[in-house]
């Protein structure tokens, strides 16, 4: 599933996508595009318009109705460089949790707990796991512990105020 259009990223992020299922099948339809991204077939037909006016992808017809968009030299370093581009902004997501975990951590360590607990699931929920695994504080699920809760992409501490008592 794609992200959501509001986010700077997420038009890139769809360009990367389209490039990628193109490359696998170009025979591939429009149809099938917005099934496999999980978007409008609108929105797939403008963005294969954009790319195909700035010359990433280009139109032959197989059959009398049937397109093959085939991917041109410059639609296959921009895939390359959208690809860096994502691995970076990947990194950069995985280094701001871990550190902003290690800042909850040490709070609730000042605030004599040893233990938190994790709520929401997902990548972003591994992340914060593995960085309480590895500052060597202890995941319980008993509610008097403080939290560290999930919910997409934000990570927050709750209930440092209330355990305390």
């Amino acid at each position: 599933m794609l992200p959501d259009t509001t986010h700077p990223s997420a038009e890139l992020t769809r360009d990367l996508a389209l490039l990628e299922q193109i490359e696998k099948n170009p025979d591939v339809t429009q149809v099938s595009l917005a099934t496999q991204l999980d978007v409008a077939v609108g929105t797939v037909n403008w963005h294969l318009k954009r790319l195909i006016q700035k010359g990433y992808v280009k139109i032959k017809r197989a059959e009398r109705k049937k397109l093959r968009y085939i991917i041109t030299p410059e639609g296959i370093a921009l895939r390359a460089r959208l690809t860096v581009d994502y691995i970076e902004q990947q990194f950069l997501l995985y280094r701001r949790v871990r550190q902003r975990v290690k800042e909850y951590l040490q709070q609730a360590r000042e605030a004599g707990f040893d233990r938190v607990r994790l709520v929401g699931e997902g990548d972003v929920a591994d992340i914060c796991r593995l960085t309480c695994l590895e500052q060597g504080v202890e995941i319980a699920s008993d509610g008097r512990y403080p939290a560290i809760t999930v919910s997409g992409l934000t990570v927050r501490l709750e209930g440092l105020e209330e355990s305390q008592g």
